[in-house]
Formats: structure tokens, C-alpha cells, sequence
């Protein structure tokens, strides 16, 4: 009996340890494109991100994209030419919303481009359609509109509804976000093998907004959280905290982006926010903001999050 209980023991902490090492290990490979929030017309909102050991990607927003892949390679992040990485190794766009720092990379290398898809709400699509790919702003590459291309084809998304991301290994569910009322963004969760990742496009905090968007993401993710199933978070943080509340355009802070995840910490429990990855977007490279930015992150970081700066070219794990 006595040998029993000691062969179950053993047993139960060997399966500890699988079940511990399995959430340990990293499930994205993530290269970003380009990193700053408007001013850096070559290091836009871009990140391409696919499952560990996978070449089909999807690239969250398309501000920079050649460019990108190109500072990429030359940092080893592929083992491919520029070419193959941008032509056959991106599957798609995920657009959070239209603002030029966040689709002008997509658009301009079109030409140049393979067949793609571009998924996003259909308010954006529409603002796509009309004043990008329309034959005045630049060819219709579109699968709608004057005179398609059809190089792209446009997936609409629901909000909350789950999908799959055509040829990857990746599915995505969306939330509409409030990047300065009544404009809506989106944020992006993306999964695979039981692993997530959430993306935020640019997003003003809920108190400032007027709104209950951000609240709803949080209650949908925390119980990843509680799992250890969630990887990480990218997040905007594009001004200071001295950046006045009436001139925040639909944006983040250090402080505000703090106090979102105080309030994603009450639903998740502070013991589960420990060392979760939070990755800052989208910061806007005007004179020492970036440097008093990370000053005031690092300042408050009282929940003890890992806090990532991504860089133009650098993969790294989630």
C-alpha cells in the first residue's frame, strides 16, 4: 500500500512537470515590421506573428511592411530572402482600423505583392475600398469596388466570432475597440494548439472614451489568464503621462494603461499577472517620449509584468 501511494506521488509530480513545462514553452514567433505610432514613416505598426516553427505568418496591422522584412533578414530573423518573406511567407492582414500608420506599407507594396488576405470590421474594409484601392489614391488591388484586382480578398469580421485564418495553423476572434469615439479599432486575439496571443490596435482607455469596450476584452481573456494559456498582450502606449485626457486622440499612457490592467487584474487575480507578457506599441518617437515612457512603465509596474519594447527586425518568442 505504502509502495502504491508512493508510485502515485511520483506519478502525479511527473505530470506536474509535463503540464508545467508544456505552458512554459513559447507558442508564437513574432517579427516585427515596425514599431512607432506615426513620425517614423519607415517603423509603422506592423508585427507578423506565427505558430513556433511555422512559416505561415499573418502580419497584426500593415504600416511598414517591406521595409521591415527587410531589416528583419538582415538581422537573421528568416533564413529566406526579403522576397520569399514578404511575398509567400505573410497569409494576411489583420487590419485594426484604416489610419494611414497602420495600412500605408500594405498599400504601397501592393504591386509588388502576392495574393493576400485582409481581414477586418467592415467599416474599415469599406474605408479601404473607397479612398485607398479606388484607381485615384492608388490601383484597386481589391476584391471589390472599380475594377478589382482581386490580389487581396477582403474577409469581413464579426465581432466575437471565431475563425480561421486561411493557411495557417491559427484561428482569430475580434473586439471592437474605441480608438477615439465614436471611431472603432479592433483588437485581436489570435490562437493556436490551445495558446493565445491579444493584439490591440490603438485604443483609449474606457474612462476617457465613455465606454465598455475594453472592459468586455478583459472579462473574455481573463480567464486565459487563469490558465496560463494567454502568451502575452500588445498593447498601445502612445503619449506620456503629462499628455492631457482631452488630447489623448483615442490613445494610451503609462498610467492609463496601468490602471486597464488593474482592472484585468481584478477579474484574473494579481497572482496570475505575475511575469504576463505585456508588449508596448505604438509608442510616437516625438523628442524623449519613448524614454519617459519606459521611465513611467517601469515606475509602476506594481503587478510585477514582464514588460517587452519590441524593435524593427528582432523575432522573439511568445
Amino acid at each position: 500500500m505504502r509502495q502504491r501511494i508512493c508510485n502515485l506521488i511520483s506519478i502525479s509530480i511527473l505530470y506536474l512537470i509535463f503540464i508545467s513545462n508544456c505552458l512554459a514553452q513559447p507558442a508564437f514567433n513574432v517579427v516585427p515590421l515596425g514599431v512607432k505610432g506615426g513620425g517614423a514613416e519607415g517603423n509603422l505598426s506592423a508585427y507578423m506573428i506565427a505558430p513556433v516553427n511555422s512559416e505561415a505568418y499573418v502580419c497584426l496591422d500593415g504600416g511598414t511592411v517591406r521595409q521591415g522584412v527587410e531589416v528583419a533578414v538582415a538581422n537573421g530573423a528568416f533564413a529566406a530572402t526579403a522576397d520569399q518573406v514578404s511575398r509567400s511567407f505573410i497569409k494576411g492582414f489583420l487590419i485594426s482600423h484604416a489610419h494611414l500608420d497602420h495600412v500605408s506599407g500594405m498599400i504601397t507594396n501592393a504591386p509588388e505583392d502576392t495574393a493576400k488576405f485582409i481581414y477586418a470590421f467592415p467599416k474599415c474594409l469599406e474605408i479601404i475600398k473607397n479612398h485607398y484601392f479606388n484607381w485615384e489614391s492608388w490601383p484597386n488591388f481589391g476584391s471589390e469596388g472599380v475594377n478589382p484586382l482581386k490580389k487581396f480578398t477582403y474577409k469581413p469580421l464579426s465581432e466575437g466570432q471565431e475563425i480561421p485564418l486561411e493557411n495557417t495553423e491559427m484561428t482569430l476572434k475580434t473586439f471592437s475597440l474605441s480608438h477615439g469615439n465614436p471611431y472603432e479599432g479592433a483588437a485581436f486575439l489570435i490562437q493556436t494548439h490551445g495558446k493565445q496571443a491579444l493584439y490591440f490596435g490603438d485604443t483609449g482607455p474606457d474612462e476617457v472614451e465613455k465606454s465598455t469596450k475594453l472592459q468586455k476584452v478583459w472579462e473574455a481573456v481573463a480567464p486565459l489568464i487563469k490558465a496560463k494559456t494567454l502568451t502575452g498582450i500588445f498593447l498601445e502606449v502612445s503619449y506620456p503621462n503629462e499628455q492631457p485626457d482631452n488630447k489623448l486622440f483615442g490613445h494610451l499612457t503609462p498610467n492609463w494603461i496601468m490602471k486597464e490592467m488593474d482592472r484585468l487584474a481584478i477579474l484574473a487575480g494579481k497572482e496570475n499577472m505575475r511575469d504576463l507578457k505585456l508588449v508596448i506599441t505604438h509608442m510616437k518617437p516625438t523628442g524623449q517620449n519613448e524614454v519617459i515612457i519606459k521611465g513611467q512603465l517601469s515606475n509602476n509596474n506594481a503587478l510585477g509584468l514582464q514588460i517587452i519594447y519590441p524593435e524593427q527586425g528582432t523575432a522573439f518568442e511568445l
